[in-house]
């Protein structure tokens, strides 16, 4: 075995020689004629080597598209959840299903129940809601908004941090007044407001009922026939942006009207409950279930959404994370044609080069330069495609969301866009896993290359 080189030189050669500067001379010639030889096999094969290349990087610019698209779409639904107070609850009855029709209602929320609950003895705060959505119409613009009808003070108790644009001011007591979301008031990429402090706005909704007379109408109607009731709000306070997509996409009005105007009789949709403290929450929640039935109430804390969230966007990022590899093996296959091709159609030039002394490592150095390339070029261009493709999903595919507790109400989803988040680490492996699924591609074809015989190849 050769000795070092005490002085740290370089390797010794056989017999404890240092290697000369003649010899690291001729080495570094022989890299330079490599990498000269696998560029110009490459040039020669133009097209072949462009589209080997372009399979590289799409699979490497999908992995990082769907990656930052991932991070996004975490890091926005963790800013939703952690907009909420730590000890907020959200009730809803039995009835409502993932699929399939509704079945009837379980149990009725009404006064009663509301008292029943606060009772418990760690609730602080039982907070009842009608839900239903409107058309609001100001000024000749229109759009439809979900809409909470309780106490708009109680706000604070799920958004403890929300503020207020300059002017408003909440009237709780004003069956006029209307709390309106950001999002609502400023929608995106309008460069006019929909609705500004003090203005009036007309809020109109459809419903069916059975065999009742409504204040809009002075006839009874038969059970399903449409009955459409209308009011005019002002909106006394604007949100500024909450980051609860659910919240910044409603409107809130009093109870009372509420219950008026889309004639609920008295029957709450929903109960925020407020545990006395983030610790008690997971025990309220218990004593909820426990009083009324886990199949007939529904009890979901910011906890439970995340974590459900979570689940969720973790199982969809998996599942086009293993599309994306797919596709960068389908690169790889592609480098491995090409070579093999490589190798085929230059059978005679590499006989020719180991006829004048090509040795069976230069060979299979030369074809591995070229999967090298090949993959260095796919994977640095797949990653800054893959930021600009990220930044395009982002921009032409918004995804569609329903803010904690049911969106604000009536199920109405909302429209957000989300940024994508690049980690450099994740953008680092991607980089290195194309680059070595390159290399991986290019071993075969390389190894069969530096096994041909001389003789053989010049007879071909």
């Amino acid at each position: 075995m050769g000795l070092r080189d005490t002085l740290g030189n370089g390797p010794a050669l056989e017999g404890g020689v240092r290697e000369s500067p003649f010899h690291k001379k001729k080495k570094n010639k022989n890299y330079k004629q490599i990498l000269i030889l696998s560029v110009d096999a490459l040039r020669e094969r133009k097209l072949r080597s462009a589209l080997t290349i372009l399979m590289v990087i799409a699979g490497g610019a999908l992995m990082v598209a769907l990656n930052a698209m991932s991070a996004g779409n975490t890091a926005f639904i963790n800013n939703q959840i952690n907009s909420l107070a730590p000890n907020i609850m959200f009730v809803s009855s039995g009835q409502h299903r993932l699929s399939g029709p509704a079945a009837p209602p379980t149990i009725i929320f009404n006064s009663q129940v509301v008292s029943r609950i606060r009772s418990l003895p760690y609730v602080q705060e039982v907070i009842p809601e009608y839900k239903g959505s409107l058309q609001l119409n100001a000024q000749g613009n229109v759009q439809s908004a979900s809409v909470t009808a309780m106490n708009p003070i109680k706000i604070y108790e799920k958004n403890p941090s929300m503020e207020l644009v300059p002017g408003s001011a909440i009237k709780p007591d004003d069956p006029t007044a209307m709390l309106v979301g950001n999002t609502v008031a400023y929608p995106p990429g309008d460069p006019t407001p929909f609705l500004t402090v003090g203005q009036y706005v007309r809020g109109t909704y459809t419903y069916s009922t059975a065999l009742t007379t409504t204040a809009t109408s002075s006839s009874s109607n038969g059970y399903g026939t449409p009955t459409t009731a209308t009011k005019t709000f002002v909106a006394s306070a604007i949100m500024q942006p909450t980051g609860d997509s659910g919240t910044d996409q409603s409107v809130y009005i009093n109870e009372a009207e509420g219950n008026k105007l889309f004639n609920k009789a008295y029957k709450y949709d929903a109960m925020m409950v407020t545990a006395k403290s983030p610790d008690y929450v997971n025990v309220v929640a218990k004593e909820i279930t426990d009083l009324y039935g886990a199949n007939n109430i529904g009890v979901t804390t910011p906890a439970a959404l995340l974590q459900t969230r979570q689940q969720t966007q973790s199982g969809t990022a998996a599942f086009t994370l293993g599309i994306a590899f797919i596709a960068l093996l389908v690169g790889a296959v592609g480098i491995i044609t090409t070579l093999y091709t490589s190798v085929n159609e230059r059978v005679k030039e590499i006989g020719t080069m180991k006829a004048i002394g090509a040795k069976n490592i230069f060979i299979l150095a030369l074809f591995m330069s070229e999967a090298l390339l090949i993959g260095l070029l796919g994977a640095t261009f797949g990653v800054l495609m893959g930021i600009g493709g990220a930044y395009l999903l982002s921009g032409i595919a918004p995804h569609s969301t329903l803010g904690p507790g049911g969106g604000g109400g009536g199920g109405t989803s909302t429209h957000v866009h989300i940024d994508p988040i690049f980690i450099p680490s994740d953008l680092f492996h991607v980089w290195v896993l194309s680059l070595l699924l390159s290399l991986a591609a290019g071993v075969l074809p390389a190894w069969k290359a530096s096994r041909l015989s001389p003789l053989e190849a010049l007879r071909r």
